[in-house]
Formats: C-alpha cells, sequence, structure tokens
C-alpha cells in the first residue's frame, strides 16, 4: 500500500514535471516570437533611418552646390557694379571737363 502511494505521488509529479516543462517550452517558443517581431521592427526601423540619412545627405549636397552658384552670381553681380560706376564715373569726369 505504501508502495503505490509512493508511486501514485511519483506520477502525479512526474506529469507535474512535464506540465511545467511543457509551459515552459511554449513561453520559450512566445519568447522567441515576441524576439523575432522586436528584431524585424528594429531592421525596418533603421531601414527607414537610413533612407532618410540619405535624403538629408543628398539634401545637404544640393544646398552646397547651390551655395556655390549664388557666390558665383554674386561676384558676376559685383563685377557689373564696378563695371557700371567705372562707366559712370567716366561719364561724370567727362562732364565735369566739359562743364569746367
Amino acid at each position: 500500500m505504501e508502495y503505490m502511494t509512493s508511486l501514485f505521488k511519483l506520477k502525479v509529479l512526474l506529469i507535474m514535471a512535464l506540465g511545467i516543462f511543457t509551459s515552459c517550452g511554449d513561453m520559450t517558443s512566445k519568447l522567441e516570437e515576441k524576439l523575432n517581431d522586436l528584431s524585424n521592427k528594429t531592421e525596418k526601423l533603421d531601414s527607414l533611418v537610413n533612407k532618410e540619412l540619405d535624403k538629408v545627405i543628398a539634401l545637404d549636397s544640393l544646398i552646397d552646390k547651390e551655395g556655390k552658384k549664388v557666390k558665383v552670381l554674386d561676384s558676376l553681380i559685383n563685377n557689373s557694379s564696378n563695371k557700371l560706376d567705372s562707366i559712370a564715373n567716366d561719364k561724370m569726369n567727362y562732364l565735369k571737363r566739359i562743364n569746367k
């Protein structure tokens, strides 16, 4: 009788251990699934950040190019302005000589 009670207890203990290991296995698979989901989302976010960073780099390059164009135009305007000033000064000097 005592042997059967011990055997019954052992069977119950084995069943409980099996249940615990099974539930741990389920938890492990759920955890792996969540970690895979998180990894996928992280990869997507990384890809999105890289795309946006590429856009920022392209925009920065465009700003640099346009800045160079502005400098060239500014130089042309200054040269034209200097030429116009020179022509105007020559005409003013000519008029001054005529009026003397």
